[in-house]
């Protein structure tokens, strides 16, 4: 009787336990599974742990991944060599920047844009270099992009541009450095980016000289001459973008470009002064500070991603200028494709 009293209260304490306690459970992690949730976005790796609330899966992709199990539509084990559709290299680029996920060596892609075409290299783990250009060859821009891991969710970066003129317009040339945090993984991210941004032009502009020569129509006279010279502006530049992914093959994509304010410059104008009683002029010149105003271009839109080698995405630009908002008439289109 108190064996059986004993054997009682043995397994109560077991049932309390497992209760209260709910085991965790460890699973084979030789095999890779593909983990699907309800929305269509697919997870393949390995199955490190799960119970009652989540699954923890290791993925190549975006590392360790928690999903909870209201969200899963079906675990299935992964074919062979499957990878699941991540972005992959396209998931490095937004409409007009870039972020802090990193291509491998050997790997290469085209962005085919409605102005131009441009070229990326993977010329080593982690170190990409690039070109674009417009369909007539002006202007050409070289690309330079390093990135890196610093956390499981945290990457980051730095890259160059430096572009010219080409044939059409030698005189112009473009120099930007700049930097870039990126929050989240492949399939969903924020990142952000900051760089300063210096222009090289030729200007051509009118000089005035007042001389204290009076002649017939006017108490005084002025000189004028046209002068080329070469002229460079530099401005801090901002940018906000991010991805969020709908489903497997769809994600929203928003990106921006903020030049912000840059210093006045001055601007030479002549100002005639005529007396309608005495029917005489008096010339004088008058300076102003002009200033040079915010610029902000930002482009939402949609991509859809079937597989790895290609990707499609279109959206719509608008520009902010001059204190108003101008919806530019011509989408952003581009095609993605891997070479």
């Amino acid at each position: 009787m108190k064996k059986a009293g004993f054997t009682a209260f043995v397994v109560a304490f077991l049932v309390v336990l497992g209760t209260v306690c709910p085991a965790q459970n460890t699973e084979d992690t030789t095999r890779v599974y593909k983990v699907v949730k309800q929305n269509g976005v697919a997870f393949i790796g390995k199955i490190i742990s799960q119970d009652a609330r989540e699954i923890l899966v290791e993925t190549e992709e975006v590392g360790r991944v928690y999903i909870p199990k209201h969200e899963v539509r079906e675990i299935v084990e992964a074919v062979r060599n499957e990878k699941p559709l991540s972005g992959g290299l396209f998931s490095t680029r937004y409409f007009l920047t870039t972020n802090g996920f990193s291509i491998k060596k050997g790997e290469n892609y085209v962005i085919w844009n409605l102005f131009g075409p441009e070229f990326q290299f993977g010329v080593a783990d982690n170190l990409g270099l690039g070109i674009m250009t417009s369909w007539v060859g002006m202007p050409v821009i070289g690309t330079a992009k390093y990135s890196f891991r610093l956390s499981e969710k945290l990457f980051g970066g730095v890259g160059f541009l430096a572009g010219t003129g080409s044939w059409a317009y030698p005189e112009f040339g473009l120099l930007l450095p700049f930097g870039f945090l990126t929050f989240g993984n492949r399939l969903n991210n924020l990142n952000l980016s900051a760089g300063y941004g210096a222009l090289f032009t030729e200007k051509t502009e009118t000089v005035y000289t007042i001389q204290d020569i009076a002649t017939e129509w006017s108490t005084n006279s002025y000189i004028s001459e046209t002068i080329t010279r070469n002229d460079a502006e530099g401005r801090p530049l901002l940018s906000v973008a991010g991805m969020f992914r709908l489903n497997n093959k769809y994600s929203i994509v928003f990106d921006s470009f903020i030049m912000l304010p840059g210093k006045g410059r001055m601007t030479q104008s002549l100002i005639t002064d005529y007396d309608q009683t005495m029917q005489i002029a008096t010339y004088s010149i008058e300076n102003t500070q002009k200033q040079s105003e915010a610029f902000i271009v930002i482009s939402p839109g949609l991509r859809f991603q079937a597989n790895e080698h290609s990707s499609f995405q279109f959206g719509f630009t608008g520009v902010h200028a001059e204190g108003e908002f101008i919806p530019a008439p011509i989408p952003m289109i581009q095609w993605f494709r891997k070479i």
